[in-house]
């Protein structure tokens, strides 16, 4: 498949330490989407790289609600969310891409979830679903109108961003071969997936690019 230079972007999304093997909130393989990634990095013009930001004590954290447990899901601030170990927390190590990925190569760098009390898995909007991350007026400001979705994780910053994606307009295209699911529940990320499948995006493998 070729690519419009002019109006395609590729998110290459949360590809940090804390994902990746060895991390926090590690995604089983996470590390394998690195190389396709960085294959195709020079197919496009514009090229987002997204990180997770998360202040000490973040809302997203098991550690912030005492007597809760890691992935245990409850509502907070009136908005549901799961609990993950403490990850990506800003500064950190944990919180810096893979250092085998090409940033160099990176036109935007976008970070998320940096609000004490408000997560964010879409790269769009954060999980109120109203505050935007500003990513949609600087792609529509490029002309952009397809993009091209890598990272991590597929059940939940893919999944959010996808669905945002789609409602928002653009056309969408997931790298099979180029991400990963954290799978919690198990059967997650194929159901995700399907979901994405069912309405509208488009999977290949990043071979496919020209």
């Amino acid at each position: 498949m070729e690519i419009d230079g002019k109006r395609s972007a590729i998110l290459v999304v949360d590809l940090q330490n804390d994902f990746c093997e060895g991390g926090a909130l590690a995604v089983k393989g996470g590390d394998q989407v690195v190389v396709p990634v960085n294959a195709v990095l020079p197919l496009f013009q514009s090229i987002v790289m997204t990180q997770d930001w998360h202040p000490k004590g973040h809302v997203s954290f098991a550690s912030s609600w005492p007597g809760q447990n890691f992935y245990d899901s409850i509502e907070a601030y009136g908005i549901p969310q799961v609990l993950w170990p403490d990850h990506c927390i800003q500064g950190s190590e944990g919180a810096a891409f893979h250092p085998r990925l090409e940033t160099d190569r990176a036109s935007l760098i976008l970070r998320k979830g940096s609000r004490d009390k408000l997560d964010s898995y879409s790269c769009f909007f954060e999980n109120d679903r109203t505050t935007p991350t500003g990513l949609d007026g600087w792609l529509r400001s490029l002309g952009v109108s397809e993009l091209y979705l890598a990272g991590l994780a597929t059940d939940f910053c893919i999944l959010f961003t996808v669905n945002d994606a789609l409602r928002l307009g653009y056309k969408v295209r997931v790298l099979e071969d180029a991400v990963r699911g954290v799978d919690m529940p198990p059967g997650g990320a194929a159901r995700s997936i399907t979901a994405m499948r069912r309405d509208g995006a488009v999977f290949l493998m990043s071979g496919d690019l020209s």
